[in-house]
């Protein structure tokens, strides 16, 4: 078996106390000197580790003060459907959500939505907005409208669990989406709710089309930008 490189020991080290929760966000990790020590392995080695680390979104390094733990990442596939509670799986934390708000709406009264959801003025939508925790710490803020020609009634306490899972418990599953991304600044309602200052949110928009192709779902989801990114492909990279 070929041996694994030492620079690795170093990264897989630190990644699994991340993971574990013995380093949290805003935590400084062990100096270079102090991991060549412990390991016994040189410091050029180290510090190739640390880069990468650096690279992939895991730490933060300051000239003159040391290695910081950063916040975790999400990095997914806009073209990936999976859902928040997949999302904070990945990055080995426990989705959560706090509903702020519920109401139905006629579709006359929110016209836009009523377009994109194809529905007629004299039908009705569910609108809720949730707060999306990892670990218990703000997220995002999503605020969802669902047709309720397509799903009815909606048992309020199953949203603050997994959407994606109650509707699948009622029969609705997803076979598309229409994405739009976009950057803003939060309004003063978001920054309390999000605990955040002026700082960048991540837009994500998008209508979800059942697998009859019809759009039961239109959601606008307001990510922390220092927590979600996204990625997509193109050219002969796409077709993987």
């Amino acid at each position: 078996m070929k041996e694994m490189p030492k620079y690795k020991i170093i990264e897989n080290y630190i990644i699994d106390r991340i993971q574990s929760g013995d380093l949290k966000p805003g935590d400084q990790i062990e100096t270079e000197k102090q991991l060549s020590e412990k390991f016994d392995i040189g410091r050029l080695t180290v510090n190739k580790a640390l880069i990468n680390l650096a690279q992939e979104g895991y730490i933060e390094r300051t000239a003159g003060k040391g290695s910081f733990v950063l916040p975790r990442m999400v990095t997914k596939s806009i073209s990936q459907g999976g859902s928040f509670t997949d999302d904070m799986a990945s990055v080995g934390m426990k989705a959560g959500s706090q509903l702020i708000e519920y109401k139905v709406y006629k579709a006359a009264d929110v016209p836009e939505v009523a377009e994109y959801l194809e529905l007629a003025d004299d039908e009705l939508i569910h609108y809720f907005v949730r707060l999306r925790t990892g670990d218990g710490e703000p997220i995002a803020l999503s605020y969802t409208y669902i047709s309720a020609k397509i799903v009815p009634a909606i048992n309020v306490k199953a949203l603050e669990g997994s959407l994606t899972e109650y509707l699948h418990s009622v029969g609705v599953y997803r076979g598309g989406a229409l994405h739009k991304m976009s950057a803003h600044l939060p309004s003063e309602s978001q920054k309390k709710l999000l605990g955040v200052g002026n700082v960048a949110l991540l837009l994500n928009e998008h209508i979800t089309y059942d697998e009859q192709r019809r759009p039961y779902e239109y959601i606008k989801t307001y990510y922390i930008s220092s927590q979600y990114a996204y990625t997509f492909r193109t050219g002969f990279l796409a077709e993987r």
